[in-house]
């Protein structure tokens, strides 16, 4: 089933099942911002009365090509689609932080997406020693270079949210940096929640610039409120 209003625009969303991405769909959802909402992601997701409200399409990574079907007739493309080292090793991070984007990227575009909005990372730059870094900076990079009418790529500091997975050194952190967060509000940490209000924010205001850049101060900024539709 399709969400109401919208004025029957479409998007799709990668990576619904991480912390930005289920702050995006909360922040789409309660604006009913689009027409047509679609998750797409390896695995249907549980979303409890949400679930009625969007439409899944479950597609295999490896095979992205084949899935053609699922990018077509949308209007934006919101991705937050990520892995990290730990969990998919150095070979796994890079295919799904780059290669699956990237190909995704090239599906919606050729399926009529004119908006792309990318979550990246602070300091992303193709030229980093650092894996991740490096790895971000590319996937920037391959994305401009679909050509997209508009091309938004947000560039949060450390992200605040309540994780789901248990990883204690981290939530330490994250407690730590939402201290610091109260006294240097736009230094060092931003709530995946603002990150994902700028998402929607920089959708229903785009500008003339064909790519913009957004680090993260510009994300505290547009993520302090979205303006009602239609005003």
């Amino acid at each position: 089933m399709a969400a109401a209003g919208g004025g029957g625009r479409s998007c799709f969303v990668l990576g619904a099942s991480g912390e930005t991405g289920r702050a995006l769909l909360r922040e789409l959802l309660a604006r009913r911002a689009f027409a047509r909402v679609t998750l797409i992601g390896r695995r249907r997701l549980s979303l409890g009365e949400a679930e009625a409200a969007v439409e899944q399409a479950v597609v295999d990574f490896e095979r992205l090509g084949e899935h053609a079907a699922a990018f077509q007739g949308h209007d934006v493309g919101f991705c937050c689609l990520g892995t990290t080292r730990a969990k998919a090793g150095a070979d796994g991070f890079v295919r799904v932080d780059r290669d699956y984007v990237a190909q995704a990227a090239e599906l919606a575009r050729a399926g009529g997406c004119k908006h792309f909005v990318l979550q990246s990372s602070r300091g992303a730059n193709a030229q980093s020693s650092f894996l991740y870094l490096r790895v971000k900076g590319e996937v920037e990079n391959l994305v401009q270079a679909v050509g997209f009418d508009h091309c938004t790529i947000l560039r949060p500091a450390v992200l605040l949210c309540k994780r789901q997975e248990s990883r204690p050194m981290e939530w330490i952190a994250r407690q730590f940096l939402g201290a610091v967060a109260w006294v240097f509000p736009t230094a060092n940490s931003v709530p995946v929640e603002t990150v994902a209000r700028a998402m929607v924010a920089c959708v229903l205001q785009p500008g003339e610039k064909k790519v913009k850049v957004l680090e993260n101060g510009a994300i505290h900024e547009l993520g302090k409120a979205v303006p009602q539709q239609g005003t």
